[in-house]
């Protein structure tokens, strides 16, 4: 078995290969692409599973099959449950499972993750927590009946998926709208470059700068210069993992970066991969969650507004 106080130490070597298991992005209802990035549903039956989950979004997920941990920043590992809630993650993070391991899950975006949860990003920044302990106990029966319900045949992955979709719709609460207008402002400057300016952030923010600061790693987990470093590693490491990079984009990732050596340390930080292994195939799970649609709280139309307090 995979424990708590296990060292989660990378062995590049015995990642888990791609050719062993599936995972399938699911739709996301109109009524939850302000909260939900994307449904995922995650199969692999090996007795073992070692990958790298990037700097991460927030989830709420069902761990239907299988057992393990995940390695945390600041050293040891926090256990997994059936309903998981990741927090998000400012950087890399090593995780090993005992298989067969079946996972259905929602990708916060900001906005979700505070509607869902109202816990402080920054607080509660890279952990895997029990849902139990956060969340309602209604929604948190119905998951683990979820995962009952699946390891007996009687649903499968997409139908799980919709039912999450449900409970999540059922649990989520206002964000205060000047707060929620601040998220969607801060997802649109995120994408507007690999390296957007930060004054250009403050003066559409609708705040002072210290408010900015802080409203922003309350429902994003880091402050504005962190979160623009951690996520120009992300889109960095998606671009460099595509079969063709264009012209354009490469001067982009070269004048992201001071040198050759910067980049490899940030990728390597933030994506758990230097740019050399990003396409190699060796890190499955690296690879579709580092897929656009999970950067898509990026797009410049982002959540808008999820009404008063």
């Amino acid at each position: 078995m995979v424990h708590g106080g296990m060292n989660l130490g990378v062995d590049a070597s015995r990642l888990t290969p791609p050719s062993r298991f599936t995972l399938d992005y699911l739709g996301t209802p109109p009524e939850l692409a302000d909260y939900v990035t994307t449904f995922y549903h995650f199969r692999c039956d090996d007795a073992r599973i070692d990958d790298i989950q990037p700097a991460a979004i927030g989830h709420l997920t069902l761990f239907a099959m299988g057992k393990g941990a995940m390695a945390l920043p600041g050293g040891g590992s926090d256990p997994s449950h059936e309903v998981n809630l990741l927090t998000p993650f400012a950087q890399a993070a090593h995780f090993k499972m005992d298989g067969p391991f079946h996972a259905i899950g929602a990708a916060l975006s900001p906005l979700g993750w505070a509607a869902l949860t109202g816990l402080d990003a920054k607080a509660h920044a890279n952990r895997l927590y029990d849902a139990g302990d956060w969340l309602d106990p209604t929604l948190v029966a119905r998951g683990r009946d979820l995962c009952a319900a699946y390891r007996d045949g009687r649903m499968d992955g997409p139908a799980c998926a919709v039912q999450l979709g449900e409970m999540i719709r059922g649990a989520v609460r206002p964000v205060v709208a000047g707060h929620a207008r601040l998220i969607a402002a801060t997802n649109a400057w995120l994408a507007r470059s690999l390296v957007p300016d930060l004054d250009a952030l403050y003066a559409q923010s609708g705040y002072s700068a210290r408010q900015t600061q802080r409203l922003i790693e309350r429902y994003f987990g880091l402050a504005p210069v962190a979160l623009r470093r951690k996520y120009r590693a992300l889109r960095a490491a998606a671009l460099l993992s595509l079969p063709m990079l264009s012209d354009e984009y490469e001067a982009e990732i070269a004048e992201a970066f001071y040198d050759q050596p910067h980049m490899i340390r940030e990728l390597r930080l933030f994506a758990g991969r230097t740019p050399a292994r990003l396409g190699d195939g060796e890190s499955p799970f690296l690879r579709e969650m580092l897929d656009s649609r999970n950067l898509r709280e990026l797009a410049p139309d982002g959540p808008g507004s999820a009404g008063d307090a």
